[in-house]
Parts: C-alpha cells; structure tokens; sequence
C-alpha cells in the first residue's frame, strides 16, 4: 500500500523534534520517515516538503494535529490566565526567566495546514485528535494520499474506519508524548498497545500500526505477531542525532533519569508522557489550575527552554515512552539496521 520495504514506522515528532534528515534516513533505510508539523504555519509545509524531497525520493509521511485548540479556549478569560501565571510565578523566578505575555484568543491552523499537505501531497497524511471533514478524506482518496489516523480505544478505531481512513495507528499509552484521544478525555482511554492491538485486529477491517513502548526488532516481532501490519517507534528514533532534539535532550534519554516516565498535564495543557519531574510532582493533581492547549504550552515554553539549557532536570520536559531505559543506538540508520536484521 505504502511502497516501503519494511513495516517500520517512525513517529512523526512535533515541535521542532522532527527533521528532514531523519525523515529521509529511515524513508531511505525502507521503512517510512514522518514528520510532526503541527505547529508549523502552511508556507513552512510547503517549504518541509521541498526540504525532504531534496534528500529522500523514497515515501514519507506529514502529521497534523485536526484538534490544535482546546475548545475551552471559546470561554477562556483573562483573569483566568492571570491566576495560572501566578501559581507558576515561583518556577519562572526559580529559573530567572520572564513570565511570557500570551493572548487568548487563538485561532485553529488545522484548515490552512490541511490544504498545504493537499498542496505538498506527502505519500502518508497521518493525524491525531480527531478525524478531518470528509471534504479532506476525499481529496486525499482522490489525489492517492494514504490517510492514516490514531486511535486510543476501539471505539476511535471504528470511527475512524467508518470515516475510511486507510490505516489505524493503535496508539498505546506507553508511548511517549501526547495521547492523542479525541472521544473520551485521555485519562479515560489508557489502553497498553498489546491489549488495543489484539482489540483493533478483532474489530476492524483496516491495517493496524502499533505504536508504543516499541523500540527494538523484539518488539516489531511483537506486535506483527499480535495482528499489526507495522510498527511505529518514537523515542528511539528521538534520541538519534539526526532528530530536532539538543545534546542535552538526547542525553537525558541515554540517562537512568529515562527509566521513570510518568503521563502529566502540566507542560501543555494535555496529557502526555514524559521523564518524571519534580516540577510535575508538584503540580500532580491540579489540572484544573491549567491553562487549556496550547496557552499553558505556550506559558510553559521559556520554563522548558532554560531548564534544558542549563540541565536543570528538576524543570526539564524531555517527552519519552516508557521503553526507555534500553536505548542505545545514536544513528537513525544504525537503528534502522538493528530493527531489520533482528526481526525474524
């Protein structure tokens, strides 16, 4: 379907943490390269695009966020804002770092983004939180785009298949990053990738993608196993030098620091999983003090960016799935090589 050589998926990082080299190193390598553009602009797509093709003919795969704007962002006041600033005052001062000015009247990009990856027609349009409108479906069926979107319990699954979405990723709740539900809060929709693989290849019809926790050829071996036709990896491919990640975000996921994960609001607004933090031990349990996304990510940026800087791991938000702890592969293609050559 995809005209790749190998059912490897690399997860399509956002926020600066995808590149084209590592997209074309795994596209060249035979699986398929991704990249997370949900905060990119449309012009910046089309730019991503041509950067990619500079070095890889191979297919590649662009990801959109379809929900990009927390919808209590409608109701959202000012003074609200002032009262989440606040309880953060002592962090900002902690790292000497000035509280960002923000506004909260924030505009959904995923229209303009969609058009551009019309634009740009990318061989996979993958997407989370969410399903597009039919009119985008329907382009993609027409123009030849594979459209693949993420599921977190089966019923996504089947939402998703009855939109005809060519192929489910079942996106476990070991991965790191976002978990990107989209019927239920995602607090409600933890299911580990081997258990909603074995639901999904009981209950739909369309090519599942397991994604979560996997960062080994013992683990594409796995999932196959259970019923999924490919696997996505996300935390391996970050930690190799060709990612957006810094030095210093690489290390720490080299570091014992990377065997405790935990799922945390607290950096975006959304839940994601990342290396467990004292910053978000102290804010455990207090999510309705949160800003909606993306004004508490945007709030939190300056935090995320000194603490890195200056390896203050205390503050440090380094995403991370909890299969961690065993990576050891810095090269996108050594990674690649170990996957195919250990797989049976």
């Amino acid at each position: 379907m995809l005209g790749i050589r190998y059912p490897i998926f690399q997860g399509p990082m956002g926020a600066g943490l995808s590149t084209p080299a590592l997209v074309a190193a795994v596209s060249d390598a035979g699986g398929l390269g991704g990249y997370g553009a949900y905060t990119l602009q449309p012009e910046e797509i089309r730019e991503l695009a041509g950067d990619i093709r500079k070095l890889t003919a191979k297919p590649w795969n662009l990801n959109l966020w379809v929900s990009d704007v927390d919808p209590s962002i409608a109701n959202y006041t000012t003074a609200e804002l002032d009262a989440v600033k606040e309880s953060f005052k002592p962090v900002f001062e902690a790292l000497g770092v000035d509280v960002p000015s923000l506004s909260i009247s924030i505009q959904s990009k995923f229209a303009k983004q969609a058009e551009a990856m019309l634009a740009v027609k990318p061989a996979v349009f993958s997407f989370v939180f969410g399903i597009p409108d039919e009119a985008i479906l329907k382009e993609c069926r027409r123009q030849g785009i594979i459209t693949a979107g993420a599921a977190t319990t089966l019923d996504e699954a089947l939402a998703l298949e009855a939109a005809g979405v060519d192929v489910i990723a079942a996106a476990g709740f070991e991965a790191g990053g976002h978990r990107p539900s989209f019927l239920v809060p995602a607090e409600d929709s933890l299911n580990g990738t081997f258990s909603l693989v074995q639901q999904l290849h009981r209950h739909v019809r369309k090519p599942i993608v397991a994604a979560g926790g996997i960062a080994d050829a013992a683990g594409v071996e796995a999932v196959l196993r259970l019923g999924a036709s490919a696997a996505q990896i996300g935390t391996a491919f970050l930690a190799c030098e060709e990612s957006g990640a810094s030095v210093a975000y690489r290390e720490r996921l080299f570091s014992p620091a990377a065997r405790h994960t935990e799922l945390t609001r607290m950096y975006t607004g959304r839940l994601a999983r990342a290396v467990r933090t004292e910053l978000a031990g102290r804010f455990a349990g207090r999510e309705n003090q949160l800003a909606p996304f993306p004004l508490q990510s945007q709030l939190m940026a300056p935090i995320r960016k000194a603490a890195l800087d200056r390896g203050d791991s205390a503050y440090s938000a380094i995403w991370a799935g909890q299969n961690a702890g065993g990576l050891h592969h810095r090269s996108a293609a050594a990674l690649m090589e170990e996957l195919i050559t250990g797989c049976r």
